[in-house]
């Protein structure tokens, strides 16, 4: 069988020990070296080039049904669970937690779940919304296991590494939130995060208000693609009498698109955290759709009042 294997950055430096393992098998191996954001962006069009009978995409779980051959292995990693202990500490005044982790730690779940029982708490997992595909996953685009249990809950744990996945969780919570990263032993709450996104969000509209012309960012990669968003964006901005344009790529380089000087203002319609976590690398500001609606509403407030002013 001829096959491309396709790996996230953590897991790359595994890519030759799993080629070498498949081609003992009999079977001939291409490697992806295209980076990967997540089951969201699997590597079909070098599947299909290359004519290979199966993609095999490591580290995650499957996002979306797709028309080709993809076989999904998440890759359980065992994280340290001696930080759990130095948790406690930070949850003392909450009794009813919601817990979630990342794909590669669900196999823990449980064993995390039961510490934190034995310790007096009652401990929910969430389902997610669709995109995600297990009790208590998260990921950068689907909180729903956070928040199908927030109204329950006292505070909310995050069990895994970094805070790219909970930060969406984070967002759209107002209960305390803490992130427990194993690998580095550290405890964090988290909850100074929406004061941030808050500050940058509306320095961003204010900075907008009097932007006439809008690029509107669309991917091709297959779990992010939304053209009907960004033409019905287009409609919308060009209605209110600006200018749009959109653009199109399949990774954003944003030293590419800092050239296009001409917009004054970007909207993404990929992956919904770009426009969080993207902000500073762009020289205009880089809104999400529902902060381009509230953009909308505020000029279409400013124009009204001076108009009534002339």
């Amino acid at each position: 069988m001829r096959i491309l294997i396709q790996f996230p950055e953590g897991l790359k430096d595994r890519a030759l020990h799993h080629a070498k393992m498949l081609e003992k098998e009999g079977n001939e191996v291409i490697i992806s070296a295209s980076p990967t954001f997540g089951a969201c962006d699997l590597a079909l069009d070098e599947a299909r080039d290359l004519k290979v009978d199966k993609l095999i995409h490591f580290g995650h779980a499957e996002f979306h049904k797709v028309d080709f051959n993809v076989e999904y292995i998440p890759y359980e990693i065992d994280a340290p669970l001696g930080i759990l202990e130095d948790s406690l500490s930070y949850l003392k005044d909450f009794r009813t937690i919601g817990l979630v982790t990342t794909v590669q730690h669900l196999h823990q779940l449980q064993t995390v779940k039961e510490f934190f029982e034995s310790h007096g708490k009652e401990v929910l997992i969430g389902k997610p919304y669709g995109f995600a595909k297990h009790l208590g996953q998260i990921l950068g685009c689907d909180i729903g296991s956070s928040a199908s249990v927030d109204r329950l809950v006292d505070a909310h744990v995050y069990f895994g590494g970094g805070i790219f996945h909970p930060l969406g969780a984070v967002l759209n919570t107002k209960k305390p939130f803490i992130a427990i990263e194993p690998f580095q032993g550290s405890v964090e709450r988290m909850d100074h995060y929406r004061e941030e996104y808050r500050k940058k969000r509306n320095g961003k509209l204010l900075s907008s208000v009097d932007a006439k012309k809008v690029g509107i960012l669309v991917t091709t990669k297959n779990g992010q693609s939304n053209m009907p968003m960004a033409e019905l964006i287009k409609h919308k901005v060009e209605a209110q009498g600006m200018e749009a344009g959109i653009l199109v790529a399949n990774t954003f380089d944003f030293d590419s698109i800092n050239n296009m000087m001409e917009f004054d203002v970007l909207v993404n319609t990929a992956c919904p955290r770009i426009a969080v976590d993207d902000t500073d690398r762009t020289r205009k500001p880089l809104l999400s759709a529902n902060e381009l609606m509230e953009l909308l509403r505020m000029k279409k407030e400013l124009e009204a009042m001076r108009g009534s002013e002339a």
